[in-house]
């Protein structure tokens, strides 16, 4: 099959509370560079054989810009990014990018990709998609079951007939055995591990969803007979999609096509849903089989994972724990109990605390702002603004705002006035006065944001104009 008809669709949904402080809501673990210099989802798309078509990406609002600026940086400026309307799991969010790439090419084969996943042997996987891809031409679904190397029961299982073929047919799909039935799984070598990665024709996953899902079908075709073009993404329309029924594939379609098959896929494949996952996939930092990232010193310390962001971690005569230091949170937990710091998040929700949505270091579609210190009254923030990017213009209600130029040029406007200001210059924006920043250089600007005042919430912000859409 000829690459350039295969489109790759990779979902970006999803949290990872399993991986927080490092995941939360608002950087979730897909855009964090969690196993290599690049973030997860970088490394997903980078991985792919040459020559495909460009990438769809279905995202949510929240991530828009930070997933723009990520593919950006490694030259994906053509990818196309649908924003979901809201979350409604893995049927819908496919059978939106199948309706908008079969409407440009009716031949057009997806392959579909989770955001979040580790892959080491792209020479396997590779292999895999060629044989996905000869099974999708034949208007099969494929599906890629993963190798099992143990009797895992975090996973979904796929029972297989047994062929001659790259491909399969598939028996039946089963949940999430306990360790006894997980056994008898492996030791059958019937069974595959449910990847949730996908391959097909979009023709072919829109007719076996007309039959076996017509309400979802429905619903998104209305949703993209009224899509909207904003900056660089499409947006469904929301009004119509939020009448959709949330579902993944394998319920929706899979478990109840006839035509469903699945690939063998052995390449070292990992879903990271743990700490524990994370450290299993990482080299090992010392003769101990520690992992360590950041400023870290150990001693009599053996088979932990050790990661700090802002300070110096000190482990000392302890075993098979996971530590992770973030500026605003620190995690200590046993490696065995990795997969229950979903726990800790759903007491952090419960209590409202903003540790759970946001890191210090949040993005936006101008640059990024550092929350480096806070109290009564004020509030001070490390901003930087990319080249060529304006803030909107704005004003607030309950606080004043000092900006302090670190370094770069500053286009700043207050009220009638506009002026220049570089580096170690500074200038004051009073209550309720209507202002605007602009970086008008071609190098980043630095600069320190000093905010006092009786409110300091992000709300306080009046937008009277905005080039990113924002209300």
């Amino acid at each position: 099959m000829d690459n350039s008809v295969i489109i790759p669709v990779i979902l970006c949904g999803g949290s990872g509370t399993r991986l927080w402080p490092l995941s939360r809501t608002f950087t979730p673990k897909q855009f964090l560079p969690l196993t290599s210099k690049n973030s997860m989802v970088q490394e997903t798309i980078l991985r792919l054989p040459q020559g495909m078509a460009d990438a769809t990406f279905i995202c949510n609002e929240e991530h828009r810009f930070m997933l723009a600026e990520q593919l950006r940086q490694i030259g994906q400026d053509n990818a196309t990014i649908l924003l979901e309307p809201e979350g409604r799991n893995t049927a819908p969010a496919v059978a939106l990018a199948a309706l908008h790439a079969y409407k440009d090419n009716p031949d057009a084969v997806l392959l579909i990709l989770a955001a979040d996943h580790v892959i080491e042997d792209q020479s396997a996987f590779h292999k895999a998609i060629v044989h996905a891809a000869s099974a999708a031409a034949s208007n099969k679904l494929a599906t890629f079951g993963i190798v099992p190397d143990r009797a895992e029961t975090g996973y979904g299982y796929i029972q297989f007939e047994r062929s001659s073929e790259d491909f399969s047919a598939v028996k039946q799909f089963v949940e999430k055995p306990n360790q006894a039935v997980a056994e008898q799984y492996v030791a059958s070598g019937e069974y595959l591990w449910n990847s949730g990665m996908f391959m097909f024709k979009a023709k072919t996953f829109l007719d076996e969803l007309e039959k076996y899902c017509p309400e979802i079908l429905s619903v998104c075709q209305q949703a993209m007979s009224n899509v909207q073009h904003d900056l660089d993404f499409l947006r469904p329309d929301k009004e119509a999609f939020l009448s959709c029924i949330s579902e993944s594939i394998d319920y929706a379609v899979m478990e109840k096509t006839a035509q469903a098959v699945v690939v063998p896929l052995d390449a070292g494949w990992n879903d990271v849903g743990s700490y524990s996952a994370l450290a299993d996939v990482l080299p090992a930092s010392d003769d101990n089989n520690n992992v360590c990232f950041g400023d870290v010193v150990t001693d009599d310390t053996r088979n932990c994972y050790l990661n700090s962001s802002s300070r110096l971690i000190a482990a000392l005569g302890v075993e098979n724990l996971v530590i992770v230091d973030t500026p605003d949170a620190v995690l200590v937990a046993d490696k065995d109990k990795a997969q229950n710091v979903k726990n800790i998040v759903e007491q952090l929700k419960q209590a409202n605390r903003s540790e759970v949505s946001f890191q210090r270091e949040v993005y936006r579609p101008w640059g990024k702002y550092d929350s480096v210190d806070n109290g009564e009254r004020f509030q001070v923030k490390r901003i930087t603004v990319k080249p060529g990017a304006k803030l909107s213009v704005q004003m607030h209600h309950h606080r004043a705002e000092h900006w302090i130029i670190v370094s770069g040029t500053a286009k700043v406007t207050i009220d009638d006035k506009t002026v220049l200001l570089t580096e170690n210059e500074s200038t004051y924006i009073p209550i309720g006065a209507v202002h605007a920043l602009e970086n008008p250089g071609k190098l980043p600007l630095e600069m320190i944001e000093v905010q006092s005042g009786s409110y300091l919430g992000e709300d306080d912000i009046v937008r009277f104009e905005d080039r990113y859409g924002r209300a």
